[in-house]
């Protein structure tokens, strides 16, 4: 996607230097776009668990390419024990996106099957960068199912603006490229379908007044910046056609686990009576899970919900928002019911929860 029209991807291997792995700091946005070198599985690891990196499909594409890190620096004389310990110690970086399991153990066992070091780093490589055309390949399909949607709303509406809500950010950021909920949105947009995106803040860490907002401004799209509390009454105002959000995963029936605060906006769209979609690709799927109850939800620091990051002039500046000695809860996400959820959007097209 587009950066000061400059395309990008979130990730990506050095074309000066097949041993260097480079992402897009999240952290540092909206204010500056700065590139992280990733050199060894530790950086990987610190990426994924300080947020440098995340979203569901780059928390997977990055441990992925952190356990072929660990091929590069794995000494010869226990080679085999090496990349296993360290394959644990990536997928412990954060515990609710399936994704990370799944990129890790892929590339894990991908390599198994060689005996020589110096094979096991080439075949490594190779798993982790097709991983990364296969969840392009999943986003931008998940955008072709989606728009359909935003067409059918459109053409009821007589091509008058279609408003969707969306919380937290699944965009190419979080996906390397397209992303999953706003990947509909984009291609609504190259559509010439008239679009407006409430985007929900998504306290404690706002990925949605700085990374959703920051990707649709790059794109042109007109959308408008909320706090988290207000979708419930645009949507008793008739002011929201339709929600969408992605996930981080989702169970054997259908119930999602997303950014806390998701679950909220299921209810409110229920009691509209608005269409609310999950959009995810197969490899956030976890079929070891039978419901959502079961979905480990990751508790991070209470400085986080205690405190509050911002720009003062040119200067980023951290603040005290509540009471001294105030104690805080941080669950980073909560689970939405497959009841609450009209319908799931995969690379494989539009399905109820119950079917997938």
């Amino acid at each position: 996607m587009l950066i000061n029209k400059r395309q990008y991807r979130s990730i990506w291997l050095s074309s000066d230097d097949d041993r260097l792995v480079q992402a897009i700091d999240q952290r540092e946005l909206p204010w500056q776009t700065v590139i992280i070198d990733l050199k060894t599985s530790d950086d990987a690891f610190n990426a994924i668990r300080n947020m440098a990196v995340r979203g569901a499909p780059l928390i997977g594409v990055t441990g992925a390419l952190g356990l072929y890190l660990a091929t590069l620096e794995a000494p010869g004389n226990w080679f085999d024990k090496y990349i296993a310990v360290r394959a644990i110690v990536l997928k412990e970086a954060r515990p609710t996106a399936v994704n990370l399991r799944y990129g890790v153990d892929r590339v894990y066992h991908a390599i198994s099957k060689e005996a020589l070091p110096y094979n096991k780093q080439q075949v490594a490589k190779a798993e982790a960068l097709q991983l990364i055309e296969e969840e392009v390949a999943r986003s931008e399909a998940i955008g072709r199912h989606g728009v359909e949607i935003i067409k059918t709303i459109s053409s009821r509406k007589r091509g008058a603006c279609v408003n969707i809500l969306t919380h937290c950010n699944a965009g190419w950021l979080a996906c390397i490229d397209y992303g999953t909920a706003m990947a509909p949105i984009y291609l609504a947009k190259q559509l010439g379908i008239d679009i407006h995106v409430w985007v929900d803040e998504t306290r404690p860490r706002n990925q949605g007044a700085r990374l959703t907002a920051w990707e649709l401004s790059h794109n042109n799209i007109p959308h408008t910046l909320i706090a988290d509390n207000t979708g419930g009454h645009l949507m008793q105002q008739g002011l929201v056609d339709m929600v969408l959000v992605g996930s981080d995963r989702v169970a054997r029936n259908g119930d999602a686990a997303n950014k806390t605060g998701t679950y909220l906006k299921a209810l409110a769209a229920k009691d509209n009576n608005i269409p609310f979609y999950v959009a995810l690709p197969t490899s956030t799927m976890d079929n070891t899970i039978e419901e959502g109850s079961a979905i480990p939800v990751e508790e991070r620091e209470q400085e986080e919900v205690l405190k509050m990051e911002g720009r003062l002039g040119k200067k980023r500046v951290v603040v005290d928002i509540a009471n001294p000695g105030t104690t805080a809860a941080n669950f980073a996400f909560d689970i939405t019911p497959a009841r609450l959820i009209t319908g799931i959007i995969t690379e494989n097209g539009l399905c109820l929860p119950e079917d997938i």
